[in-house]
């Protein structure tokens, strides 16, 4: 699937929704319980998690791939590891902001 920013994705895992903050640009397969997502209107059936892609997203979190350029907004948390390919996402830690003193 071709990735841009903006792209609104849900996983067919359980009810983890994304957003796409950076992109590369070009075709990446995000996916999140092992199985691909999907676009945020597609219906496709509910599926388990893969072996070993069990983890969780957290709401508000942005998930990223420095190297290839992408980072994730998850919007609605749930099951399933983000991940492209077969490569999970990191979670980004939040930047420190400077002293005020």
């Amino acid at each position: 699937m071709e990735v841009k920013v903006g792209l609104r994705l849900r996983s067919v895992v359980g009810d983890t929704e994304v957003i796409v903050v950076k992109a590369p640009g070009g075709e990446l397969e995000i996916r999140c319980g092992g199985h691909p997502m999907v676009g945020k209107d597609d219906d496709s059936s509910a599926v388990e998690p893969a072996a070993g892609c069990d983890g969780s997203s957290i709401v508000g979190k942005r998930y990223a791939d420095d190297e290839l350029g992408l980072e994730l907004l998850v919007t609605r948390g749930g099951p399933g590891t983000l991940a492209v390919g077969d490569v999970p996402l990191a979670a980004k830690d939040a930047k420190r902001l400077p002293s005020s003193d």
